[in-house]
């Protein structure tokens, strides 16, 4: 799904020369590359389709030799060896991550990617990604901000970090129109959508990195237009913003947005061990809970019923809050889902900017602070999402 949504940007981008999309299923690759150039109304790079394994490290060199950057839309365990590969091979490379675990290990091969010349970034979706980018956006203004002020007042420029007192970012990608007794659809990978729901999350208490069990601290979420949501902890949304901005921001989160009826499905999966990788014996063989409950998760949650996705995020100082905000839907012309726009189009314009020099940096990239605000949210924009900046005072 965010793949061939990638490809789709990057073919209409007025920069990119060429797209391949490699999948180990090349009537899938040839199926997506089909419907880019039927949905493109103007002329566009041109669209393979290809064969690969992304498991083969060999081949996948072999064939990022021959483009100057790649996007990894793959399960998220594919992107350490990715990674890899494009370091060998002397080609960018960004995912669309969401596990802590797999983007350190990525941007531990920082050094050796800038020394071939390489840029490295994970987590380029939509969050972690595009929210990360926004969040870094905030705390820049707040720094520029309060730097102003102490200018005004003669303090010196060597005083303490401005006092922000929290960043918090809520995300969700929801049926327009939920329907009982699940009120979710399935829009991305089902591995990454259990392994948000089962790995701890790691934000930032009294400016210092803890770790947060998922599913916990929900609370009630509003925003004009939808029912009342729920907001709770999932894993990998933060990304590297908690060592970022540890010292300098009080509390950071990101919770994921959902109907509450949703909420207490999976909380009382969890609670039963249904995420569970323990394997059970059982007469037939054996098998772990999470790939049932990710076999039936694909069964019973996937749909093709109109999405939207909902994002806002908050930086709170003692002067007030300043905030993004972004409702995305469903997109009737080009039939990609509001998930497809937001996860895969952020991806493919950072990938772009690394590829053209807008981002020079080599190595391991953070969204937060790598990625030029205003050059992204110009290139949303182009591409028809709507983000809004407001400011409230207290």
């Amino acid at each position: 799904m965010m793949g061939s949504a990638a490809a789709f940007d990057m073919a209409r981008s007025t920069g990119v020369q060429s797209v391949t999309l490699a999948d180990a299923d090349i009537e899938r690759a040839q199926e997506a590359a089909n419907f880019i150039s039927k949905a493109q109304a103007r002329k566009t790079a041109p669209v393979r389709a290809i064969a690969v394994d992304a498991a083969d490290e060999n081949s996948i060199v072999a064939l990022m030799r021959e483009h100057q950057a790649c996007l990894s839309a793959v399960p998220y365990f594919f992107n350490v060896g990715l990674a890899r590969a494009a370091i060998g091979a002397g080609c960018h490379f960004a995912d669309l991550g969401g596990n802590n675990t797999v983007v350190r290990k990525t941007l531990a091969m920082s050094a050796e990617a800038e020394k071939n010349g390489v840029a490295l970034a994970p987590d380029c979706g939509l969050s972690p990604g595009m929210a990360s980018i926004l969040a870094g956006d905030l705390v820049r203004r707040l720094r520029a901000e309060q730097k102003s002020s102490r200018s005004g007042r003669g303090a010196p420029q060597s005083a303490r970090k401005p006092p922000i007192d929290a960043l918090k970012l809520y995300v969700g990608g929801l049926p327009k129109n939920p329907m009982p007794p699940f009120e979710y659809q399935l829009v991305f990978s089902v591995e990454g959508l259990i392994n948000e729901y089962v790995e701890p999350a790691r934000v930032l208490k009294g400016g210092k990195i803890v770790q947060i069990e998922p599913l916990t601290e929900a609370e009630e979420f509003r925003i004009r237009g939808f029912r009342p949501m729920v907001a709770f902890h999932t894993s990998g949304g933060t990304s590297t913003m908690p060592e970022s901005f540890e010292g300098e921001v009080g509390e950071c989160f990101e919770k994921t947005l959902r109907y509450p009826d949703h909420y207490k499905l999976v909380r009382g999966l969890y609670d039963l061990g249904f995420f569970s990788s323990e394997k059970r014996r059982l007469k037939s063989g054996e098998v772990s809970p999470r790939e049932l409950t990710a076999h039936l998760f694909l069964e019973k949650l996937s749909g093709e019923e109109p999405d939207v996705t909902i994002m806002r995020i908050e930086a709170h100082t003692k002067r007030g809050v300043l905030s993004y905000t972004m409702i995305d839907e469903y997109d009737k012309r080009t039939g990609l889902t509001s998930m497809m726009r937001t996860t895969a189009w952020p991806a493919s314009v950072v990938l772009q900017m690394i590829a053209s020099g807008a981002i020079s940096k080599r190595g391991g990239i953070r969204q937060e602070l790598d990625v030029p605000a205003d050059v992204f949210l110009r290139e949303m924009s182009r591409r028809g999402i709507k983000i809004r900046l407001t400011q409230t005072g207290r």
